[in-house]
């Protein structure tokens, strides 16, 4: 069931160390214009072409940047500049470099913006409006009936078009009227079922079996129609529930029902019962939105879902939008940008910089990627269609524990890693001291939000209606590092969360022996295995709020049974080199920030202590999954649970659609407060209205 919602919350006191994020400067910078109208040859000092027609706006953002450039080699900014874009549709033909030179100071930023109130989009890709009818017969026979009417092409040659790229990812995409159209495929909804793996070389995963081999049996006689294809593909989940990959078929024998894959296969195997789809396939074209490109002749096929006349067909071309490097306290704001092959804004280095009320929209890659530099923001975007993840901030040493203060706050993330399924969070938080807050993500097959390193705080988000393809996998997820500590996970709201076909994945997964984590304050309602602790050492989930959840609570001894392979290889390594995942954890600053870690190799380092469970309310569903393994070492006590906390508005949740967060408020005689539960922060979780919001109100669907 889908369920719209619209969130007016607003939070008036909430703008937290967001800094330099407001539609301009304070001081008096210099105002630069770029129109559709504009001539590279001018100035841009004029907002609009003189009568004359000698002086007016600059047509193209290189130019913008470079004549910046020049002011910023002359000291002529010294209180910075605004470049304005007025309204209008700006395509790339190659990325937009803003390298160091282009940078602004603290006092004096560089601030790109569109125009307050218009539109302006930045599009990597080619329009498409060059489409015919289709009328070769021997394409036409191929087809659907039903399809044969409504087939168009266009011939992407002719359009200057000759990189298609793989359909493994990364290739050409098409989209129509802003929406990103479906590679035709089969089934059109769901997958189909291996029916039987018939390699010869046997996998047997813990007691799980399968075969090494790309070769397997299918139950239906669809893929008869797939022996003329010139470039047909599979895409599965071919052994684990949180592990897909994309095959180009090497054969199909249609009297056995076998599909062969072309090496290299896939990493774990083939197991009967998992799931896959064909795609790529010219003959499956057989329903509104799906296309077909022939990568040998250029010729692109679509089913159009209206009109091609009245319509906007993008094909993008180009790996990325804009790329920022080394440069600092550069600001984009207000941009509507698009197909693209790859990520739309790539950030590596410098300081300072700020992406701004920015919509990102049907693009290959992830929207935004962040790797080193310090004290970079996304800040109040919308992003969405993208074909792998969101936002992705990493920096700071682990080594020195020195922070990169990088952030994502108030963004709406959703309906993302459309090719790259799976480990493509809607935002991930890597290295040391980054933060994200008030995000709204939702409606991925996989992962909502990702973190590994030290020190991160994930705050007031909320995430509903992730891994719906997917078991296994956590809505908050990381793993595999018992040095990777300090990172607290509080106030937020995760809902609706059960996993591929409803059975079942995690709401916090902590997996494979991961410590020192703080889960706190946070709403979970409906979600399974909401907290889990996977053999890890030193967490405490405390404050926590369990509606409906089937278990609140898991806790394992993974490395005393199967997973001790691991917490081996790091004992070994402690006691060899005085280092555990490279890191010399018993000397400062580690032993300083994380003083549990100085002795663990003596106490039982494979044993989940120093576990914390405390304050919190489960009601509904079920309490606790705690391994009988791991029981003696954990610490749960003074928990409310299965009594009736009182809520304030329990008609609000009988119908167990998509309650706000403060339908969940309880009543001060509430039996909760007895425990040592504090009232949650409910009117501040999620995005919030404010000036630098590129859309409110918001508009989400609930699984």
């Amino acid at each position: 069931m889908i369920l719209k919602v619209r969130r007016f919350i607003g939070i008036v006191s909430c703008v937290l160390m967001v800094g330099m994020c407001v539609r301009g400067v304070s001081a008096d910078p210099m105002h630069l214009y770029v129109a559709r109208d504009g001539n590279d040859a001018w100035t841009g000092r004029l907002a609009s072409p003189n009568k004359n027609q000698t002086d007016g706006p600059m047509a193209t953002l290189p130019q913008a940047r470079d004549s910046v450039r020049t002011l910023l080699r002359e000291n002529q900014l010294p209180e910075g500049a605004i470049i304005e874009v007025r309204e209008g549709t700006y395509i790339l033909d190659t990325p937009f470099e803003l390298p160091e030179e282009d940078s602004g100071t603290e006092e004096a930023p560089i601030v790109y913006r569109a125009t307050v109130g218009k539109q302006v989009r930045l599009l990597g890709g080619k329009l498409v409006n060059n489409w015919k009818r289709v009328d070769d017969t021997a394409i036409l026979d191929r087809l659907d009936p039903s399809a044969r009417d409504q087939l168009m092409c266009a011939d992407l040659k002719e359009l200057g078009i000759t990189e298609f790229g793989s359909p493994a990812g990364g290739g050409i995409e098409l989209f129509f009227d802003g929406q990103a159209m479906t590679v035709s495929r089969w089934p059109n909804e769901g997958f189909s079922r291996i029916a039987e793996v018939l390699g010869s070389t046997e996998v047997d995963i813990r007691g799980t079996k399968g075969c090494a081999e790309g070769i397997f049996a299918y139950d239906s006689d669809r893929p008869d129609r797939w022996t003329e294809e010139r470039d047909a593909w599979v895409h599965g989940y071919w052994f684990w529930d949180w592990s897909e990959q994309r095959h180009k078929i090497k054969s199909i024998d249609t009297d056995r029902h076998v599909i062969e894959v072309d090496p290299p296969y896939h990493g774990y195997g083939y197991r009967k019962g998992q799931w896959f789809y064909g795609f790529n396939l010219l003959s499956e074209i057989d329903q509104p939105g799906e296309w077909y490109v022939d990568r040998e002749s250029g010729m692109l096929y679509f089913w159009p879902p209206s009109p091609v006349e009245e319509s906007e067909a993008i094909v993008s071309v180009i790996p990325t939008l804009i790329n920022m490097q080394d440069v600092s306290h550069v600001s984009m704001d207000g941009f509507i940008l698009e197909g693209t092959r790859g990520t739309a804004i790539t950030m590596s280095g410098g300081s300072e910089n700020r992406i701004v009320g920015c919509t990102i929209r049907n693009v290959g890659g992830w929207a935004v990627q962040v790797s080193d530099g310090t004290h970079h923001g996304v800040v109040g975007c919308d992003m969405s269609n993208m074909g792998g993840g969101g936002i992705s901030l990493s920096g700071g040493d682990r080594t020195t524990l020195t922070p990169a203060g990088h952030f994502a706050e108030n963004n709406h993330v959703h309906h993302y890693a459309r090719v790259k399924r799976v480990y493509q969070p809607g935002i991930t938080l890597q290295g040391v001291g980054n933060r994200a807050s008030h995000n709204l993500i939702h409606n991925a097959p996989h992962m909502g939000m990702g973190f590994g390193g030290n020190d991160h705080l994930i705050e007031l988000n909320e995430i509903h209606s992730v891994c719906y393809e997917s078991n296994d996998a956590g809505a908050i997820y990381t793993g595999r590092n018992w040095t990777m500590r300090g990172t607290v996970i509080r106030n937020n709201y995760l809902h609706h969360i059960t996993g591929f076909e409803g059975r079942g994945c995690v709401g916090v997964y902590l997996d494979d022996m991961f410590c020192g984590t703080e889960i706190s304050g946070n709403l979970f309602y409906r979600v399974t295995r909401a907290a889990f602790i996977g053999g890890g050492r030193d967490c405490v989930v405390k404050g926590n709020l369990f509606v409906d959840c089937n278990p609140s609570l898991h806790i394992d001894a993974r490395a005393l049974g199967w997973a001790h392979d691991h917490s081996d290889e790091w004992v070994q390594e402690g006691r060899e080199k005085g280092t555990l995942s490279g890191i010399r954890y018993n000397e400062p600053p580690y032993s300083e920030r994380y003083p549990e870690l100085i002795n663990i190799l003596d106490e039982e380092p494979a044993a989940p202590r120093g576990n914390r469970v405390f304050a919190n309310v489960s009601f509904g569903g079920k309490w606790d999954e705690v391994n009988d393994d791991a029981r003696k070492y954990v610490t749960i006590e003074s928990n409310l649970v299965d009594r009736d906390p009182h809520f304030q508005s329990p008609d609000q949740l009988s119908d167990g659609t998509s309650p706000r967060p403060v339908d969940f408020a309880l009543k001060p005689d509430s039996p909760a407060w007895q425990v040592g539960f504090e009232q949650l922060p409910l009117e501040k979780m999620g995005i919030y209205q404010d000036e630098n919001r590129v859309s409110w109100p918001v508009m989400y669907e609930v699984r």
